[in-house]
């Protein structure tokens, strides 16, 4: 005769026993082991998005032509990026005249470099962009407010010269010589000449009013001394011619003594 066991069979794993017994503790656990993954995981993805661990030095390509700086650039594992082009006339035309990052420094492999490229041609620019074209650039502004656009636009030989006017403000502006009108483009090389009116125009008024006036009184002043004042009025001199009977005596004998 065979006895039945009444045992139940319980031969599963000790972790099955504590997730059974403290539950909460389990989760927490399996919380951090999932946290630590995925930390890791995102840490191998930038490492290898970032190129982490690798590095290179950016080569100098100022002086260089556009042409050459691209090659260079290129073949060091960079890019290029044309961050500007300015105007220079020491550099020859399309040549680097500043990188960055600059030369020697350490990046990553791909990492954009930004070339300043000496143009062509200078920039051109215009001085007062008011929609008026036949009306002179920058006229009846006052000479700091030009000076200073002048300045941001980026012009460097820069001259004041004041003319004969009523007030004290820009008359035009020169360049090359030549007169600025409203919306045209002239380089930034150009020379530059602020006629700037010095406010003496009045002054000079007066002076030329009190100077007739002054003439006008000496004229008055002399016609009156070469006349003599009577009581009528202004009679014109009068020459008269006397003779001495001494005189006459003298001649009438002189006369006889021809008879």
């Amino acid at each position: 005769m065979t006895l039945k066991s009444n045992r139940t069979d319980h031969s599963y794993s000790w972790g099955s026993k504590l997730i059974d017994r403290h539950p909460v503790i389990a989760n927490i656990v399996i919380i951090l082991i999932i946290a630590v993954l995925g930390i890791y995981v995102a840490y191998l993805a930038s490492a290898i998005f970032t190129k982490h661990g690798r590095s290179l030095k950016v080569p100098g390509v100022e002086n260089l032509t556009y042409t050459e700086a691209i090659v260079k650039l290129h073949n060091a594992g960079l890019k290029v990026d044309i961050r500007d082009s300015l105007y220079r006339e020491d550099l020859r035309p399309g040549c680097v005249i500043e990188q960055f990052p600059k030369a020697n420094s350490i990046v990553k492999p791909g990492r954009k470099v930004f070339l300043y490229i000496n143009s062509v041609h200078p920039k051109e620019v215009i001085l007062d962009d008011d929609n008026h074209p036949n009306e002179l650039a920058l006229k009846g502004t006052s000479p700091r407010s030009a000076m200073a656009k002048l300045e941001e636009l980026g012009f460097k030989n820069i001259k004041v010269v004041k003319v004969l006017g009523t007030s004290d403000r820009v008359v035009k502006v020169l360049a090359n010589g030549r007169p600025v009108r409203k919306t045209q483009k002239i380089p930034v090389n150009s020379s530059i000449v602020i006629e700037v009116s010095d406010g003496r125009l009045y002054d000079l008024e007066d002076s030329l009013s009190s100077l007739e006036y002054i003439n006008m009184q000496r004229e008055e002043q002399q016609s009156s001394e070469s006349y003599d004042v009577g009581e009528g009025g202004y009679e014109e001199p009068v020459t008269s011619y006397e003779t001495h009977p001494e005189e006459e005596s003298g001649s009438e004998e002189e006369n006889s003594q021809y008879f």
